[in-house]
């Protein structure tokens, strides 16, 4: 063999031995990436059981305490705001360390049927457990929806700084009819049932359709502020704009009968409910749930989607 024959030959073992120990090295670094991936979901995983531990066990093994709700963020079906607070609101009253109930509210209100849920929850439990207080500590926010359930509550406490009231309901929608002569677009909407149509954004006002929906708007005021009266009673002050829709600073809300009082989370489990320990039972989205919601997936209803009625 010439030597240039065994130097080519040289040349491709070398180039074969370097290929296989490129190929070990990325099969090692394969396996090494797939066992951190493997750690890191076992160990979210275990945080969210020990989570789920502390706040179903902690207060059964510790003794008395101050359960804790967080109502946070809008009042929606989309986020299951009134199912995640219905179920944390029966596990605090079935747990024989609850010696009182704190919901931490800061939230703009939502959907008037979710709002009404929750309040006739409370006060259900209220009168199953009437050992077992509920107070209402408002942040930031307690507004429309969010004080309608906030009602239900026998003491609601504030900052001075924070913004209560709003109770009042609202249906908002766009009107296309304009744009749509300026293009030259015809609407041909059928329909079988004259008020079918009703809050079509692409066909003329109806003064009927628009009667109809004042009226419900009307009737849903009304539920709320029905709904405030029972649970605050003889504390609201005779104010003309009490029930307009207005809200007011925290400071201002006392006065009102709106809220009673100044206070925190931690001020209100001390000095009020005397367990200063609180336990959370504000319940979480599950892992399939919040991966969806992370992604876009959504559905929305027709009817829903057309007149959409908020509190807020």
């Amino acid at each position: 063999m010439s030597d240039t024959q065994n130097w080519e030959r040289q040349l491709l073992e070398k180039l074969a031995s370097s290929a296989l120990v490129e190929q070990r090295r990325a099969r090692q670094w394969k396996i090494f990436f797939r066992l951190v991936w493997l750690f890191i979901i076992a160990a979210i995983a275990a945080s969210l059981f020990l989570r789920h531990e502390e706040k179903t066990g902690a207060g059964l093994a510790d003794g008395s305490h101050t359960a804790k709700i967080e109502l946070d963020g809008a009042i929606s079906s989309d986020n299951d705001t009134g199912d995640k607070l219905i179920k944390a609101l029966d596990a605090a009253f079935k747990d024989h360390g609850t010696r009182g109930v704190i919901i931490a509210a800061n939230s703009p209100g939502g959907s008037p049927v979710l709002s009404g849920m929750v309040y006739d929850e409370i006060r259900r439990l209220k009168k199953l457990h009437a050992d077992i207080p509920v107070y209402v500590v408002v942040s930031e926010v307690c507004a429309s929806g969010c004080y309608y359930i906030a009602a239900a509550a026998d003491k609601i406490f504030v900052d001075k700084a924070s913004i209560v009231g709003s109770i009042g309901v609202l249906s908002d929608g766009f009107g296309f009819t304009g744009a749509m002569e300026k293009l030259g677009i015809d609407r041909r909407l059928k329909t079988a049932g004259e008020n079918k149509a009703m809050g079509d954004p692409f066909s003329p006002v109806n003064p009927k359709h628009d009667a109809i929906r004042q009226q419900l708007l009307d009737d849903i005021h009304a539920q709320f502020i029905q709904a405030v009266q029972a649970g605050r009673g003889s504390r609201l002050k005779n104010d003309p704009q009490l029930f307009s829709g207005m809200v007011w600073l925290g400071e201002k809300a006392i006065p009102l009968g709106l809220a009673d009082g100044y206070g925190t989370v931690s001020s209100v489990a001390r000095d009020v409910v005397k367990a200063e320990k609180t336990v959370d039972y504000t319940q979480q989205d599950d892992f399939s749930s919040r991966v969806a919601r992370r992604i876009g997936v959504e559905f929305a209803g027709g009817v829903k989607s057309l007149f959409d009625t908020q509190l807020f």
